[in-house]
């Protein structure tokens, strides 16, 4: 196996053009080149830019929302995974404006790392109502869609909030206002849904694609790979994880995703309605749907006051439009501690990602 050294030397050989703009998708990519110092590694022609890939960022507030009114007002024994408990929505400060703030309140919110953990909750507490928060990309909603086909405790239902990764870039390409030269595709999605999804990219946009991996070396050989493509004058999707990615993906999973769940158009923070982008979960298994089977606190209004709080850039990051620093918020009123956007919650956020790994400083500083 090559090492991360060995790309690096490659890439550095190549004859680069004044600026390459390459966004990698995934939030564990970013988590991933941060840890390794690779942006300061790589030539400053090449401009790393952080996409849609955080699913706690991109979760619509009115979901969140919707699952605190649920745990403070029906009593259910709420299950989410962790990052989502410090997640925050707009209401006023008198209200919980987060689970964690209502689990303070009293509501019993429990966090969870797996759906084999809401079962074995949902089997203890027999008695009670229980609700698993699902929120995630293709790669958290497969388990859970095996959790349903594995004909779960009656008591235990889904307020699902799953997402597909690419209709995301898919939309930033169509809208022509992309700002990026060349793609590195998300590998643990390629795994699930296989490499096949992102041929869109080359195919349709003649850009540049890679599949990569969590590891510094398969993201740079995935790096070097784009950047070839790119100097070359050719697009195509070279998958750089090869001994994980198949073609065709997981065919069980995929086959558990495609019987219990539908994909429908659905809404992304701060960004709007991407069309069928989003997984629900189907007629089939709707006694396993909380938004069919217990009281709905979903509400229309939310939709106008569900963006990012005031001042947050987020969506911006999101899309890969802004850098962490760039948003006015950054490290001053929004830090790990005292979160303001979502961006900065999770260790899938591009926020939170900077932060820990020492970018403290707010470009916006002491200007105007």
């Amino acid at each position: 196996m090559d090492t991360a050294r060995h790309w690096l030397e490659r890439i550095r050989a190549l004859p680069l053009p004044p600026k390459v703009r390459i966004m990698n998708v995934c939030g564990g990519h970013e988590r991933s080149i941060a840890a390794a110092g690779l942006r300061t590694a790589l030539p400053e022609q090449i401009e790393l830019i952080a996409g849609p890939g955080c699913p706690v960022c991109i979760c619509p507030e009115e979901d969140v929302y919707e699952a605190i009114q649920l745990a403070l007002h029906e009593r259910v024994v709420l299950l989410a995974f962790g990052d989502m408990l410090r997640v925050p929505v707009n209401v006023p400060r008198s209200e919980p404006r987060s689970l964690e703030q209502a689990k303070a309140a009293g509501a019993d919110i429990r966090p969870i790392a797996s759906p084999l953990e809401a079962v074995r909750i949902a089997e203890t507490e027999r008695d009670r109502t229980v609700v698993l928060f699902a929120t995630g990309f293709e790669t958290t909603t497969a388990p859970v869609a095996a959790m349903l086909v594995a004909n779960p405790p009656a008591n235990l239902f889904v307020l699902l909030s799953g997402r597909l990764t690419w209709p995301a870039v898919a939309m930033l390409l169509e809208s022509g206002d992309a700002a990026f030269d060349a793609l590195v595709a998300p590998g643990h999605v390629a795994t699930v849904m296989g490499p096949e999804e992102w041929k869109f990219v080359p195919d349709q946009h003649d850009m540049p694609a890679a599949i990569a991996g969590f590891r510094p070396d398969t993201l740079l050989a995935a790096t070097y790979s784009v950047l070839r493509q790119h100097l070359e004058g050719r697009a195509f999707l070279d998958n750089c994880y090869g001994e994980v990615v198949r073609a065709g993906g997981n065919p069980v999973a995929r086959d558990f995703l495609a019987r219990t769940m539908d994909v429908v158009d659905a809404n992304w923070r701060g960004i709007g309605v991407i069309p069928r982008s989003g997984f629900a979960i189907n007629e089939a298994y709707a006694a396993h749907d909380a938004r069919r089977a217990l009281r709905s606190f979903a509400e229309v209004s939310r939709k106008r006051v569900g963006e990012m709080p005031p001042g947050c850039d987020c969506a911006r990051v999101v899309l890969g439009k802004l850098k962490p620093n760039e948003c006015r918020l950054y490290g001053l009123a929004c830090q790990p501690r005292n979160p303001i956007g979502p961006c900065m919650v999770s260790d899938e956020g591009a926020c939170r990602i900077w932060w820990a790994n020492g970018q403290r400083e707010n470009k916006w500083a002491g200007r105007p």
